[in-house]
């Protein structure tokens, strides 16, 4: 049985997951836990944020995302992929920095205009 703090909504539900049972969920308040609690033990996934080199504008860094969740386990390595990205202004948010993170189909975007 684990147990985990929902993160869908601002209610943190204690949720407990029966690993034996099916991923049977308890304590969720309403489906969505459920489902989270089942995802995170199953196939755990977040989303990625973090910034790379700007060049030619007022900033030095532009801070980026991933427009999807990404397999918790290929963090690290996706990490790594934006260390040798550089920009050059004019950057707009939403505009793709790294295409197809690791074969996942998400990419890094851009999270401001610079």
């Amino acid at each position: 049985m684990k147990e985990l703090i929902c993160i869908v909504c601002p209610k943190g539900c204690r949720l407990k997951v029966d690993e034996e049972r099916d991923y049977a969920v308890t304590g969720n308040s309403c489906p969505r836990g459920a489902e989270y609690g089942r995802a995170e033990l199953t196939h755990p996934t977040r989303v990625l944020t973090s910034t790379v080199r700007c060049v030619g504008g007022a900033h030095p860094r532009c801070p980026v995302k991933t427009n999807g969740p990404i397999p918790k386990g290929d963090i690290f390595p996706a990490m790594a992929l934006l260390d040798g990205v550089t920009l050059t202004v004019p950057v707009r948010t939403g505009q793709v920095v790294v295409k197809n993170v690791l074969g996942t189909g998400v990419d890094f975007v851009a999270a401001r205009d610079l």
